[in-house]
């Protein structure tokens, strides 16, 4: 199987597009039901914690129905943390293939992302690795994880900060 560049491109530019415009639905839509979503932790070594199940992670979903809460709870405003809804931006650059299998293509890339709130604008950037499966015709998001970079997060972080 071979995914041509552009339509990755345009997988990732349009996941941080429903980020931005709150399309919460359409956002969801863009991953599989066992996509695995994984933030880990810096440790005291300054390296990323490698077990999201025995050491200290950021953000942890084994599966799509972790992210369906975290929807549920900014859409029905029972996310303190996420009142009001931040006005994000997101930006997708250093787009790599690293990898293709059967159905299944590894992606690296750096995101910056501007997040304001409470007229304080905070920015987070990183690098994230996602494993796409296709899909049908789409290509869905099977795995993400992401190694941010910032050294002081003055809030808690959720889904659309990233």
């Amino acid at each position: 199987m071979s995914i041509d560049y552009q339509t990755i491109c345009s997988a990732l530019y349009r996941e941080a597009r429903f980020l931005d415009d709150r399309q919460w639905d359409e956002w969801l839509a863009c991953y599989t039901e066992d996509v695995i979503y994984w933030m880990p932790a810096w440790d005291d070594d300054d390296k990323l914690t490698d077990d999201p199940h025995s050491q200290i992670s950021l953000m942890y979903y084994p599966d799509r129905g972790g992210l369906e809460d975290r929807v549920f709870r900014i859409k029905t405003e029972r996310s303190g943390a996420s009142m009001p809804e931040p006005r994000t931006s997101h930006n997708v650059t250093n787009v790599e293939v690293l990898a293709e299998r059967d159905s299944e293509v590894d992606v690296r890339y750096n995101f910056n992302t501007l997040n304001h709130r409470y007229r304080i604008t905070d920015q987070f950037f990183g690098t994230i690795c996602v494993t796409f499966r296709k899909v049908d015709d789409r290509l869905l998001i099977a795995r993400k994880t992401i190694s941010l970079k910032n050294d002081y997060i003055r809030q808690v972080l959720d889904v659309y900060h990233v």
